[in-house]
């Protein structure tokens, strides 16, 4: 993974959690893997596609979730419920937005996927041939961990629609019904 891609969701993470949760992030440091993802208590996780391609996840314990969104909804949360969960996963969504934002404006056009909420403590997750990057942030709340496993589309992708399919096979997405 290009380190390039790296900051716009950092940055992005906090400047979101600053503003929705009032907390200051701090990053610790930085790991690359290359195995399977062992799922923490909550994960949310979101696909790229366009020039960067690949998946973004946010790992937290369920407390952590439940703080966030406790004071980004303004409500005390004390079991995660429906409305919890989709307050986890909207943070999530609303960071990777920002991210794609920045990648943007660093000339990277990517589209995000709806957010998918992943519970139960040491699923596996498979990025298959995607190294990921893992940046623990902490703050007040507990820990967030950020799962990075994007690259850039490559050249032979026509469109900002390339999405890559499992087995090497890669085609533009109006393609796929052809």
């Amino acid at each position: 993974m290009n380190v390039k891609f790296l900051n716009p969701f950092v940055e992005a993470a906090n400047e979101v959690l600053e503003a929705e949760a009032q907390t200051v992030m701090k990053r610790g440091n930085l790991t690359l893997q290359k195995s399977s993802l062992t799922a923490d208590e909550v994960t949310v996780m979101l696909s790229l596609v366009g020039q960067v391609q690949g998946v973004v996840f946010y790992g937290m314990s369920v407390a952590t979730g439940l703080a966030l969104v406790s004071r980004v909804m303004a409500q005390q949360f004390k079991t995660f419920d429906a409305l919890a969960q989709s307050g986890v996963a909207e943070l999530g969504n609303v960071i990777t937005g920002r991210a794609s934002i920045k990648l943007a404006e660093a000339g990277y056009i990517a589209n995000i996927s709806p957010p998918a909420l992943i519970q139960g403590q040491s699923v596996t997750i498979s990025t298959f041939d995607f190294s990921r990057i893992v940046v623990p942030l902490s703050c007040e709340f507990g820990n967030l961990m950020v799962h990075l496993a994007v690259r850039e589309s490559p050249s032979n992708a026509r469109n900002a629609n390339y999405a890559p399919v499992v087995g090497g096979m890669a085609m533009a997405v109006g393609e796929l019904g052809k």
